[in-house]
C-alpha cells in the first residue's frame, strides 16, 4: 500500500483480499450436478412409484357423452 497525497494505492492481491483461484468455479459446478442428480432421482422415483391407469379404459382425461 502506498500513499500519494490523500490517494492510497493498493495492488490487487490486497485489494482482493486472497489468491486468485479457480476453487469457486470447482465448487459451483459440482454442487450444480449434485443438485440436477438429487432432483433427477426424486423426479424419477415419484414416476415409479406413481399409481398407473388402466390400459384398456378411455385414453383422455374428457368426460363421457351422457
Amino acid at each position: 500500500m502506498e500513499r500519494h497525497g490523500e490517494e492510497v494505492h493498493i495492488n490487487t492481491e490486497d485489494a482482493r483480499s486472497g489468491e486468485n483461484s479457480n476453487v469457486v468455479r470447482y465448487v459451483l459446478t459440482i454442487g450444480l450436478v449434485l443438485a440436477i442428480l438429487a432432483l433427477s432421482a426424486v423426479w424419477i422415483s415419484g414416476a415409479l412409484s406413481a399409481p398407473q391407469g388402466e390400459r384398456n379404459g378411455v385414453v383422455s382425461n374428457q368426460a363421457t357423452p351422457q
